[in-house]
């Protein structure tokens, strides 16, 4: 005979060292049957409703009935398979019927198939974790994004491509960038959280049982599969076989490896603006807090790593899901076992949320401990401060009327020249104009205040201010 454990294993599906609490509601072990129950339990109050069971037997399922029926534990359950039943929702009855008087037991699981009430729990649990869990965290992500953009808003960063000084940016900007991805993967994850769907179709997707036994709705009137899915708050899916269709729940678990990947690259480039020699950015470190286990001069950037360590596990586990889109036609096995993972990305991601979320004894999120260096900034932004305008100090002297080839001039002789003697690209324009009076004739038709800007990188920010604030408002108006 088995028995129900006293203590819960609530362990969540994954590695035990990421455990959003949080999530242990949902996705925890002894908690997977509950939402197997809810279907079975709304089921059951259908067929009362409909008059396909006797009154009395509806009369029966009590609340104090339906809180027994929800404790069952995946524990318990899953005992009873392998010692009886060797199938999972014939052990979930076997165990339900010894909780409820005949009269109602023998009415559990009539009219449905194994993944009626597995695939619509499965949906029931992704669209709870989503509104009660994911989606809250990622709203507060976001908000505090806009508060790291309009506080950076101003501050001129030297900007990277391909690993190499471009062009002035500001650290705002850079912030807004990430800001707006985040943004937008979690508009699509409001999307398809909101297209998850069940079903009550039966063992083929047919109806066969609803409609050969008696069970089909009158004209007008709504359906048995729509009752039950009314009752869990869950929309019906057009057709189904055995299974649902694959795609709405493929779709949400893709839109939420978008947002880990979003907010793996905020660690990526913090990671990197946190190097030694860079140290533009940086994490807090604790006076309690080793960087290294011999190094004690280390202050390793744990948690931006672990943003981008969490992708990965994610990108990995989101393959599985790749892999279920096939079936063999009505149904077949083996995807059963995968399914049980797909709660691993949802883990993933809130594991990073909860990184950049956590909050010390004063109440301040890892976000908002984030600190930038003006003067690191300041002095990777001087080391490459004379050539980084040559950009515009190219484009200028081809507006002016130059007629040779600005780019290949700036490019192969005034930044050299600006390079070798620790002068500005400008001042090496200066130069040249005096060596060739063509160059001279054009760099004297440059606006005043264009050669002004070229001698103040600083100042050729573009719309970086401006647009790290737009995106601000944008994603604050939203929200």
């Amino acid at each position: 005979m088995s028995v129900q454990m006293s203590v819960q294993n609530l362990m969540l599906p994954g590695n035990p060292r990421y455990q959003p609490k949080a999530l242990q509601e949902f996705f925890g072990y002894d908690n997977l049957y509950r939402a197997v129950g809810r279907v079975e339990i709304a089921s059951l109050r259908v067929m009362g409703e409909m008059g396909l069971m006797p009154a009395s037997a509806l009369a029966l399922l009590t609340g104090e009935t339906e809180k027994s029926i929800l404790a069952l534990t995946a524990t318990q359950i899953e005992d009873t398979e392998r010692r009886i039943t060797k199938h999972d929702i014939r052990a979930w009855i076997y165990e339900a019927q010894k909780l409820v008087p005949p009269e109602l037991g023998n009415w559990l699981h009539v009219m449905l198939t194994s993944y009626d009430p597995l695939d619509t729990g499965r949906t029931l649990q992704f669209t709870e974790a989503h509104r009660d869990v994911v989606a809250p965290a990622c709203r507060k992500l976001l908000r505090s994004m806009i508060e790291l953009v309009r506080k950076h808003a101003d501050q001129p960063q030297i900007g990277r491509t391909h690993g190499q000084h471009a062009l002035p940016i500001t650290v705002g900007f850079w912030f807004a960038t990430i800001l707006y991805r985040m943004f937008y993967n979690f508009q699509k994850m409001e999307l398809h959280a909101g297209e998850l769907v069940g079903k009550i179709s039966g063992a083929v997707g047919a109806y066969n049982a609803q409609v050969g036994l008696g069970a089909a709705a009158l004209a007008g009137e709504p359906t048995f599969e729509e009752r039950v899915l009314n009752k869990l708050g869950l929309k019906v899916s057009p057709i189904s076989t055995q299974i649902l269709p694959p795609e709405p729940l493929a779709y949400y678990l893709y839109s939420c490896a978008m947002m880990s990947a979003s907010i793996a690259q905020m660690g990526t480039d913090c990671r990197q603006l946190m190097r030694s020699e860079i140290g533009e950015v940086a994490e807090e470190f604790v006076s309690t807090q080793s960087g290294s286990s011999t190094m004690a001069h280390k202050r390793n950037p744990i948690n931006f790593e672990n943003l981008i360590g969490m992708w990965i596990r994610t990108k990995n586990e989101f393959g599985k899901v790749l892999d279920t889109l096939i079936s063999e036609h009505q149904r077949d096995l083996v995807a059963s076992s995968v399914y049980r993972d797909f709660p691993i990305i949802i883990v993933n991601l809130a594991t990073q949320l909860g990184t950049l979320l956590r909050e010390n004894d004063a109440g301040l999120s890892f976000l908002q401990r984030i600190t930038v260096n003006p003067q690191a900034c300041a002095r990777n932004f001087a080391m490459n401060a004379q050539v980084v305008l040559s950009e515009p100090l190219y484009i200028a002297i081809q507006m002016a009327g130059y007629k040779g080839d600005g780019h290949k001039l700036v490019n192969h002789t005034l930044v050299p020249r600006a390079q070798a003697s620790g002068e500005s690209v400008a001042w090496a324009a200066a130069w040249y104009a005096e060596l060739d009076p063509e160059f001279a004739e054009a760099w004297g038709r440059i606006p005043t205040a264009v050669v002004e800007l070229l001698h103040r990188p600083e100042k050729y920010t573009g719309l970086a201010s401006q647009k790290a604030l737009q995106i601000a408002d944008l994603v604050e108006l939203q929200l």
